[in-house]
């Protein structure tokens, strides 16, 4: 637990230092979780949760963020094992929690049928009388620690960030993109925009991305991976990523090899970026830790360009 209460969880999904739960810490022991990995984390949530000092009875709120996967689909087998938590999900994903149907078949699109069962299996419904929808703006009560949703589209329709006043600090899911603390170096963090499928919308994010920014936070905690502090030099450069990204898929629209392209623009664009940033063998180390990012992001910008051309 750091200095303000809060406990980052390293869910163990597919690799260590890829994704990230939180446990808040509340007064009189209460805590509530933010995000929770997939349901095959589930179990290691569960550890962390016990080694942190908290019983699981005291676990009065899990807020998911968004609904996909890796960020809410061990929402089900958590909320059996903590008998007193409600579950906090935006307006949009509250049906997919209560009946995760469309969820998986999704999901198995996306990822195949061998890695979802590597990753993704033992989802669970939620019971519809323990979610609590979330509006913009919507507060959430830990034991006199409030948590105040907002709406922050661009990633997914379905997402909201989580402001805590006590740390002046934003949980943010995906809206604040992702960065792993490999290419972290003397000149600080480096980040980039996740634009997996399929609602990436790129208008969206920017706003979220400066909707953030603008509360002048201390830090923001993302779920790939962990803390991230100078927040308006990060959320400038992700913006800027943001069109550039954009670029990329309109320029590839209409070809055959269009998600190739897309693949390969990208993964040149974060190389130069990271060289930018100083860091140490940057073509290896993209290829390392984003490779398998570069793949899902393609994918969506594709998502993207099939759905400007539905709307044209």
């Amino acid at each position: 637990m750091d200095r303000h209460g809060i406990t980052l969880i390293d869910t163990g999904y597919i690799r260590p230092g890829l994704c990230a739960a939180w446990l808040v810490h509340g007064d009189g022991g209460r805590a509530a979780l933010v995000d929770c990995g997939t349901a095959t984390c589930a179990g290691r949530v569960l550890e962390a949760i016990d080694a942190a000092g908290v019983a699981r009875e005291a676990v009065d709120w899990l807020l998911v963020t968004h609904v996909h996967l890796d960020h809410a689909g061990g929402a089900g087998p958590l909320m059996r094992a903590l008998p007193n938590a409600r579950l906090v999900v935006h307006p949009r994903g509250a049906q997919h929690m209560i009946d995760p149907s469309k969820l998986i078949a999704s999901a198995r699109a996306v990822y195949g049928e061998a890695m979802f069962a590597r990753d993704h299996a033992g989802m669970l419904p939620v019971e519809a009388e323990r979610v609590v929808v979330a509006d913009d703006g919507h507060v959430v009560d830990l034991a006199g620690r409030p948590l105040r949703c907002a709406d922050t589209p661009g990633h997914a329709l379905h997402h909201y960030s989580v402001w805590d006043a006590a740390s002046r600090s934003w949980f943010a899911g995906d809206a604040f993109g992702l960065s792993y603390r490999e290419f972290d170096n003397g000149n600080g963090a480096f980040a980039v925009p996740t634009t997996s499928p399929v609602q990436f919308d790129p208008g969206q994010m920017k706003a979220s991305i400066r909707r953030l920014v603008a509360e002048d936070p201390a830090a923001i905690r993302i779920a790939h991976y962990a803390v991230v502090e100078d927040c308006a030099r990060l959320g400038e450069s992700l913006v800027e990523l943001v069109d550039r990204l954009a670029e990329i898929a309109r320029d590839a629209a209409g070809q055959p090899d269009r998600h190739a392209r897309i693949a390969g623009r990208m993964r040149a664009l974060f190389i130069e970026r990271a060289i930018a940033h100083g860091v140490d063998d940057a073509e290896t180390r993209v290829d390392a830790v984003l490779g398998g990012d570069i793949e899902i992001n393609a994918q969506g910008l594709c998502a993207w360009l099939d759905r400007l051309a539905r709307q044209a």
